[in-house]
């Protein structure tokens, strides 16, 4: 990998990937991606906003990654140095259908506007780690996001509009074309052989399926970091 290592790109997911669900990323972690910036090109991919990417994989986040890609790239880094944003989508209309469900009892932000997207937490945002986590073991039992993500899906069908459930306690939605590949673009031009996309919510309708499944990447399904670094490990170091 010594020789070739500049021509290859490995993009990560943010939680349940290079962390654990809206946690920091370990020591032990950020001291293993710097010895593999040593050997190919690193970045990072997630749904959230940059503000959260920081909190979670550091303050320096854009000098510990070649290419950070908050909000699926719609926000991108490279290098350490800001390169582009793109703007939200007409939220007006989606803002209206789903405001009923708001009367419900939640904690804190319920809908958060993104540069490229639109995040809809039915817990709310400001929930404490607890729980998120009680948040989740329900949704794996009622598939609270994907009935509300079906419900949307058949009242906008035709907008343009994309819904991908990722992390634990919310989902996302953005235009069509606005998911993960969206930061394929951006490093398209800078002529890598190969892209090794890593990440855990890589099922239909996980914010990872989309460019886990494109031909421009050799995607790797991973359930933790432990697994992602074992896995990179095993392609990297031996």
């Amino acid at each position: 990998m010594e020789g070739d290592g500049g021509q290859v790109l490995c993009l990560f997911d943010v939680d349940g990937t290079l962390t654990g669900p809206r946690q920091k990323m370990t020591p032990e972690m950020a001291d293993f991606l710097q010895a593999l910036r040593k050997k190919v090109k690193v970045g990072v991919v997630g749904g959230s906003d940059f503000e959260k990417i920081q909190e979670q994989l550091g303050e320096d986040v854009v000098e510990k990654f070649d290419y950070v890609f908050p909000e699926n790239g719609l926000v991108a880094y490279k290098d350490g140095k800001f390169v582009s944003k793109q703007g939200l989508l007409n939220k007006d209309p989606f803002i209206k259908r789903i405001l009923p469900y708001s009367e419900r009892e939640i904690m804190g932000t319920f809908i958060e506007f993104r540069n490229g997207m639109l995040n809809v937490c039915p817990v709310g945002r400001s929930c404490s780690q607890n729980e998120r986590i009680e948040f989740y073991e329900l949704d794996k039992r009622e598939h609270i996001r994907e009935k509300f993500v079906a419900d949307l899906k058949r009242d906008f069908a035709g907008k343009g509009l994309t819904f991908s459930i990722g992390g634990q306690i919310s989902f996302d939605v953005f235009p069509d074309g606005w998911d993960k590949r969206y930061c394929l673009g951006i490093v398209s031009k800078d002529g890598f052989k190969k892209i090794y996309f890593f990440g855990d919510k890589t099922m239909p309708g996980g914010n990872d399926y989309e460019i886990y499944t494109d031909p421009r990447t050799i995607g790797h399904s991973v359930t933790s970091p432990e697994q992602t670094r074992q896995i990179c490990e095993e392609l990297f170091f031996n």
